[in-house]
């Protein structure tokens, strides 16, 4: 018998990658006497909760969603019946899923703490195990992804990632066939390094393009190199390979986590904001030349600086230059005013309300571009 969340690790450490979810459903019968054991996976686009134990089994319902968003448990307490409990799959921030269960017996706070903490061990086991199984990965694909899409979700962080100074979110549609937009980060120390970039084209030469790019500037990053030389060497990667024919529009951003100060190299069309009580600001940069465009690429750091409580929110051409059927751009007003509706949002939910409104925005037209929105929250 395994007892408390240390032993739940170790008895998930001793499972095979794909059978995560019934040895955590036998031992929560077990230990807990609990039924109705489901393990739900956030889709690509995060529109639905899919079941992982039951695959023919109903998608995630308002409950499930309320756990999911608000990140916290939530506890369906029925005087005729059992306890239903929600529980949140979440490491660091990244919003896996939800995992719910019933028990024969009040869900009093330290039991529900308890089954948090199971969750918790059950969240980081599914993350590990993303790399030695595909089951995961079919779960939340609602339908096949080309080829460019495939690669593209392979070269993402995450979609969300928190810390104690700072709370931070990352949306890319659309996600089934993307294009070449993408966004990386890298937390180390006091230092947040953020990239926004669109390599040029679409298909799956974007994606090469894209994925040449990321990995030069990753490879920089983790030598010990500044953003400035993640640029240089990501634009004479693109060039090496293409010779000026095609090119990355990047902003790079290195954020100071306990002082707010921010070191920007823009290279090209990914705007950025300032969110503030309800005001908006563009951060006024000046563009420099997109990775790739010459051989002897060369760029300098802008500085701007982040108050307590301020939103940081970067968005790709995708987003801000959308002009579905001819209309003004998204960017211009329509933004502005999804953004504002973001206020009381932490920023995994913000992202989405973004995407939500630029889905709306198109009026059922297909995109012509794929989007990128980032949303930062810096708490100091």
């Amino acid at each position: 018998m395994f007892d408390g969340p240390a032993s739940t690790g170790a008895l998930l450490r001793a499972t095979p990658p794909d059978r995560l979810p019934e040895v955590t459903a036998e031992h929560l019968r077990a230990k807990y006497a609990a039924d109705g054991i489901e393990v739900l996976l956030g889709d690509l686009s995060l529109t639905a909760l899919v079941p992982v134990l039951d695959p023919d089994g109903p998608i995630g319902g308002a409950l499930e969603q309320r756990c999911f968003g608000s990140q916290l448990p939530v506890v369906d307490a029925r005087p005729d019946g059992p306890a239903r409990v929600v529980l949140p799959l979440t490491v660091w921030g990244d919003r896996l899923g939800v995992l719910t269960l019933a028990i024969d017996r009040p869900a009093t706070p330290e039991l529900t703490d308890e089954l948090a903490d199971l969750a918790g061990e059950l969240a980081m086991a599914l993350r590990t195990a993303d790399c030695d199984t595909d089951r995961y990965h079919q779960v939340r694909r609602r339908q096949r992804l080309t080829m460019a899409a495939e690669l593209q979700w392979d070269l993402l962080p995450g979609r969300s990632l928190n810390g104690p100074r700072f709370r931070l979110a990352g949306a890319l549609e659309p996600a089934y066939a993307v294009y070449g937009d993408h966004y990386d980060w890298s937390v180390t120390g006091d230092r947040l390094t953020l990239t926004v970039l669109n390599g040029h084209g679409d298909g799956i030469e974007a994606t090469l393009l894209t994925a040449v790019a990321v990995n030069a500037m990753r490879n920089a990053r983790r030598s010990g190199a500044g953003i400035v030389e993640q640029a240089e060497l990501a634009s004479d990667a693109v060039y090496s390979r293409h010779g000026g024919n095609t090119h990355v529009a990047t902003l790079l951003l290195e954020i100071g986590l306990s002082d707010g100060a921010v070191e920007a190299v823009d290279a090209g069309s990914p705007k950025a904001m300032i969110a503030h009580d309800g005001d908006i600001r563009p951060i006024t940069l000046e563009q420099q030349l997109p990775l790739g465009m010459f051989g002897d690429n060369r760029y300098e750091t802008q500085k701007f600086q982040l108050e307590p409580g301020d939103r940081l929110l970067v968005a790709s051409d995708g987003v801000h230059a959308a002009a579905p059927g001819g209309r003004v751009e998204f960017g211009t007003t329509a933004l502005l005013t999804a953004l504002r509706r973001t206020r009381l949002q932490p920023p995994s939910e913000a992202v989405g309300t973004v995407i939500r409104s630029l889905r709306d925005y198109h009026a059922g037209l297909d995109p012509e571009d794929d989007a990128v929105i980032v949303c930062l929250d810096w708490l100091r």
